[in-house]
């Protein structure tokens, strides 16, 4: 099994970091490229011209790598929100048509379709589950409702924000394209932990960011666009997007025609010396450690959190649609007031979400920080 990795990151020995789906704590070598870079930006003059280019295509091959996509179908992007945007601008679903969404799933896959619902007269329906957290169950029988309205689109995230609990995509999709409508995939949860195959899965989208679990920085975001989307109108006119705008040759706009793939969605001001770097070297680690090796390690932290939390009456999902690297705890009579400061003031740390507590151990996490964990928490909720 994959060992700990602490030793890669700046966690010191009596913090217990449970936290990982709200922030991925920086390794300590994507901190100096974070600071190699700043010192560039200080000194631009001594920096390549060709520097930004290969900056480019590194991020763009090591985001490829997470989700074995074809680095021409993937674009570089701020945010998550940014990526649904221009699959929001790419994708028109038909009028009454039905856009599916989770229920209290996050913001970023779900406010773009409700913005334009009434607009564009198609529906936005949202898929509950009952308290055994399918949401994959939930979502085919959404899709296969008799006498419901065609299905255009599920705009839905891998694993769920707040219970931790995880979509089988596969058979998703594959439900999805029998009745001929579209996937957009917010792998925000998923990309750098679970294993991500965009040319198996065939989703017409799929992003996810970088500060989370590829321990990467704010900013960064990358959308894999199917080779099918890619002749639509990106969010943003750049020059980068077309075939041949450059400051560096005589006739500044020789060719505006967009360039053939997914390079034409970039963002605009692309050129961080500082962030993608460390994007790059963030996502790099984790496929080098392995997306399976990875699995292994944190589905054996969680199952060890569940294990000895059984019997205090909490709510915990079914290890079968759960996660492996995220364990929701349910409280039956609400989540006690001052826990998570309790927990924080102990130096364990663990995120209160829609009322539950949601805990996220990565690499840099071992058996000490489960024993840590748990020692506090049943401390905390005695007050």
């Amino acid at each position: 099994m994959l060992p700990s990795q602490r030793h890669l990151f700046d966690i010191p020995r009596e913090v217990c970091y449970l936290n990982a789906a709200s922030w991925g704590p920086l390794p300590r070598a994507t901190m100096e490229a974070g600071r190699a870079g700043a010192a560039l930006k200080g000194q631009p003059w001594a920096t390549r011209p060709d520097r930004p280019a290969e900056q480019h295509e590194r991020a763009r091959r090591a985001a490829a790598r997470v989700i074995n996509a074809d680095p021409d179908d993937v674009a570089l992007i701020p945010s998550v929100s940014y990526g649904v945007a221009t699959a929001g601008k790419l994708l028109q679903p038909p009028i009454g048509s039905r856009v599916l969404l989770l229920a209290d799933d996050h913001s970023s896959p779900v406010l773009e379709w409700r913005t334009r619902a009434a607009r564009q007269n198609f529906a936005v329906e949202t898929v509950t589950v009952t308290d055994d957290h399918n949401w994959t169950a939930a979502l085919l029988q959404a899709i296969e409702r008799p006498g419901a309205p065609p299905v255009a689109l599920a705009s839905i995230s891998s694993v769920h924000w707040s219970d931790g609990c995880a979509v089988d995509l596969d058979c998703v999709a594959a439900a999805l394209r029998r009745h001929g409508a579209a996937l957009l995939v917010d792998a925000t949860h998923s990309a750098g932990v679970l294993p991500i195959d965009v040319k198996t899965l065939d989703p017409d989208f799929l992003v996810f960011p970088t500060y989370k679990w590829v321990l990467g920085p704010y900013g960064r975001a990358f959308l894999y666009v199917a080779k099918r989307r890619q002749d639509g109108e990106p969010l943003e006119q750049t020059a980068a997007a077309r075939r041949a705008v450059s400051a560096e040759h005589t006739v500044y706009m020789r060719d505006i025609t967009y360039v053939e793939n997914a390079r034409r969605f970039d963002m605009g001001e692309r050129d961080h010396f500082i962030s993608l770097e460390m994007a790059s070297i963030g996502m790099e680690l984790v496929a080098g450690w392995g997306f399976a090796a990875i699995v292994e390690r944190l589905r054996t932290l969680t199952d060890q959190l569940a294990d000895a939390l059984r019997n205090t009456g909490l709510h915990i999902p079914d290890a079968q649609v759960r996660a492996p690297h995220v364990l929701s705890l349910g409280f039956p009579g609400g989540m006690p007031a001052g826990l998570v400061d309790r927990l924080a003031a102990a130096q364990v740390y663990a995120a209160p979400r829609l009322g539950r507590l949601r805990i996220s151990p990565h690499v840099y996490n071992d058996n000490l920080d489960i024993v840590r964990f748990v020692e506090c928490f049943v401390c905390a909720v005695r007050g």
